[in-house]
């Protein structure tokens, strides 16, 4: 009996064996394939490839060229020179001072272009006293003749400066609507946006000295209507004055005032 059982255990071992070692893999789904489907592991690979496309086609987008644009252009207005009529000589240097940027001909254009005062004015002058009206008068003038001719040539400095710069911004024009591959790559394109903003600033600097010089004759011109309305309250308050000093009535003709300001 117990030799029985043995060789019944030793032939049970050997077919086993004999089936491992004859045995094809299973198959793990359906028949189909001997990988194992896991959706979490599908997932991602489907995210990936999502993720590499979306970056292949910007980096093919930030290559090829752009093709439209045209509507982002706007015309560039040139700034005409302005030619001032002399007819006597009384502009001499205008029409340079406002056209170039020449301090030489602002000064030169200014003295021509105003009334000269008297050569014994300084000795008039010397006996007022600081806060009248006539120093008043002079301060004015003298602001005026300093910044009106610094005026005249922030002007012909920004005509100037635009003529200059018409090559470089019809450049930066025409490449910035450029449709071919030689100016649209990422980088020609960066590069194009510092130039276009590098300009920007060098048109905002040249207009922030034109307001400079706008501000300069705001005071000008405030400081001549503010001495014109303290002129009328010191004309006002000395006739109210002469009024009570002096009888100018028609019926004592002997004591009118004869300067009386009416």
């Amino acid at each position: 009996m117990k030799i029985t059982l043995t060789n019944r255990r030793k032939w049970l071992l050997g077919a086993g064996a004999a089936v491992l070692l004859t045995a094809r893999p299973s198959f793990a789904l359906f028949g189909i394939g001997d990988i194992v489907f896991d959706p979490t592991s599908y997932a991602s690979l489907v995210s990936q490839l999502t993720t590499l496309e979306s970056q292949y086609n910007m980096l093919k987008n930030n290559i090829t060229h752009f093709s439209a644009k045209q509507q982002w252009q706007t015309t560039l207005h040139a700034l005409e020179n302005v030619n001032v009529a002399n007819m006597f000589g009384e502009t001499a240097g205008m029409s340079i001072a406002l056209n170039t940027n020449s301090p030489s001909a602002s000064s030169t254009a200014w003295k021509a272009a105003t009334v000269t005062m008297n050569g014994s004015a300084p000795t008039y002058l010397a006996s007022q006293s600081l806060g009248s009206s006539r120093t008043s008068q002079l301060a004015m003038i003298e602001t005026a003749d300093s910044v009106s001719p610094d005026c005249l040539t922030a002007v012909g400095q920004y005509r100037a400066s635009r003529s200059e710069n018409g090559t470089a911004n019809s450049s930066l024009l025409s490449q910035q609507f450029d449709n071919t591959d030689s100016t649209n790559s990422e980088v020609q394109q960066l590069n194009l946006l510092n130039a276009s903003e590098a300009q920007r600033l060098s048109e905002m600097q040249s207009q922030g000295t034109l307001q400079t010089c706008l501000a300069s004759q705001m005071t000008v011109a405030n400081m001549e209507r503010r001495n014109a309305h303290v002129e009328d309250l010191n004309t006002a308050v000395f006739v109210q004055q002469q009024r009570s000093a002096n009888d100018t009535s028609a019926a004592n003709e002997s004591s009118t005032w004869q300067t009386y300001l009416p």
